[in-house]
Parts: C-alpha cells; structure tokens; sequence
C-alpha cells in the first residue's frame, strides 16, 4: 500500500456524494419515521464506515490505473457498480419519492442505494490490493446496508 492521491477515489466519491446532496432535497415520504427508530450499534458502524472509507480512497494511490493489467477487471466491475448506483439514483429522482421508490430492487439487487456503492469499495479494495479499505467497506456494509434493510421491513416495501 501506497500513501499518495487517488483520482480514482475521488471520482468514486463525487459519484457518490451529488446524488446524496440532491436526495436531501427529495427524500421519501414519511423516511424521518423510520430514520428515528435506527438501531443504534449499526449507525455507529455506518459512520465510521463513512469516515474511513472516504479517506481511505483518497490517500493511497493504489487504485490509481498504473498500466494495463488483468486486475484492471475489479476496478472495471467498481466502477460497472458504481454506474449501476448512479441508475439508481436516476430511477428515484424520476419517481414518487416514495419508500417503495427508495428501497425496491432493481435487477434483483436489495436496497440497491445502501448496497451498490458498498460492493463497489469492496471491488475497489480488492483492485488497489488495500486490506484496510476492504475491512471499512465491511464495517461501512454492517452498518448501511442494515439500516436500509430495517427501513425497508419497517416500510413493509416488498
């Protein structure tokens, strides 16, 4: 592992960050009444997760592109994730705002929003070889993906 800048983890961030800014603008009816019930250990985990996976992508030049090589194949599945996650977030904006809206899969992916950018720094782990940021993908995983599976019981969204 190298310290240094990473533009790939910042192009990840930014892929992440705009459709979130936006969603507190067109959040689902009636979320703030789940959002108030989370569980407490997972939104610990969801935070910290936060925290290290977005410094994590920024300081190791890692997942740079450092030539043409067969591990290129995970950091190409990141980013297909990634572009997955950005249609997501295209199909909520275009709705209702509702939970279902929210929270239904697509192409069979449960909670898509909470679980596409998680697999993607996983993906992203495995390519800049970064055991590090792959145990905060994990943390941020627990944490994210569990708070948005709650949710969805809660909501009853199919």
């Amino acid at each position: 592992m190298h310290f240094g800048f990473s533009y790939i983890g910042l192009i990840f961030l930014i892929m992440l960050f705009v459709p979130n800014f936006l969603w507190t603008r067109f959040r689902p009816k009636d979320y703030d009444r789940y959002a108030k019930n989370e569980n407490k250990v997972l939104l610990i985990l969801e935070r910290v997760g936060e925290v290290l996976v977005t410094c994590l992508v920024l300081i190791f030049e890692d997942f740079n592109v450092q030539g043409i090589e067969l591990r290129l194949i995970w950091l190409g599945a990141a980013f297909l994730l990634m572009l997955l996650y950005e249609v997501f977030w295209i199909r909520y904006f275009r709705s209702g705002h509702t939970m279902r809206d929210f929270y239904g899969s697509m192409l069979g992916i449960p909670v898509p929003g909470a679980s596409l950018p998680v697999a993607a720094v996983l993906l992203l782990a495995v390519y800049g070889r970064n055991p590090v940021l792959f145990a905060a993908g994990i943390i941020l995983g627990i944490g994210h993906i569990g708070i948005h599976l709650m949710h969805k019981k809660e909501a009853r969204v199919g």
